[in-house]
């Protein structure tokens, strides 16, 4: 019974999803604003794999794991607070050919921000990553920015990126509808998304173990944010 009710929420979830689809959306927030990257249309068969709310003590190295098994490259969005304890986690990431990006110095909604304490948390958080390599992406917490924090980000060297292709976490999907969604909307240039942490690590992991091998056969490589943005 409880196996008939999960299955029918998940199919439930999908069908919400699908009709969520984000094509429309990042098309219309692309034009509005093109100084952040959502998709890199001229860039080949490359898709940017980034994950959002790392470090975790023992999602990420299970993430690392899978991305090494499958040749697949990626950008971590670091939450300052979270790197205290975990800098071997990250030193181990960017040795694998991973980046990190700025996630704010807390797992809170950046935009809710008075300008003064988000420019605070965005150096803050700067400076925690700098010495583990260059960090020039940025991502708002909880996914919403406007203009002003976007002026404040370019004064840092920073470029705000978003994605093309979500899994759609916040709706009760397992990793396989979830996995079969983003297989579904990904494109040549797109940016996936999906989480770090305790909370989804399985479903993480399991949509990882989905999608990595079905993009290689169908002749994508998964790249940083970094080497997308260069191949357009």
């Amino acid at each position: 019974m409880r196996k008939g009710i999960a299955h029918l929420l998940g199919l439930l979830s999908v069908v919400v999803a699908a009709l969520l689809r984000p094509g429309p959306v990042v098309r219309w927030l692309s034009r509005r604003f093109p100084d952040v990257l959502f998709r890199q249309a001229d860039a080949g068969p490359l898709v940017a794999l980034t994950f959002d709310d790392s470090p975790h003590a023992t999602s990420t190295p299970r993430i690392l794991d899978v991305l090494a098994e499958h040749d697949a490259r990626a950008t971590f969005f670091m939450i300052g607070e979270y790197v205290t304890g975990n800098e071997e986690i990250v030193r181990r990431l960017i040795a694998d050919g991973h980046e990190v990006g700025n996630h704010m110095l807390l797992d809170a909604p950046s935009a809710r921000l008075p300008a003064a304490e988000f420019e605070r948390q965005l150096l803050e958080t700067h400076q925690v990553l700098e010495p583990f390599g260059p960090v020039r992406w940025f991502r708002p917490g909880h996914g919403w920015f406007n203009r002003r924090m976007l002026d404040q980000i370019h004064t840092h060297g920073y470029r705000c990126a978003m994605a093309s292709t979500y899994a759609f976490e916040f709706l009760p999907i397992s990793a396989p509808y979830a996995a079969r969604h983003i297989l579904l909307n990904v494109r040549p240039g797109g940016v996936i998304v999906l989480h770090d942490g305790a909370a989804g690590q399985e479903r993480t992991v399991g949509v990882l173990e989905r999608i990595l091998p079905a993009l290689r056969r169908r002749g994508y490589r998964v790249v940083t944010l970094s080497e997308l943005a260069a191949a357009g």
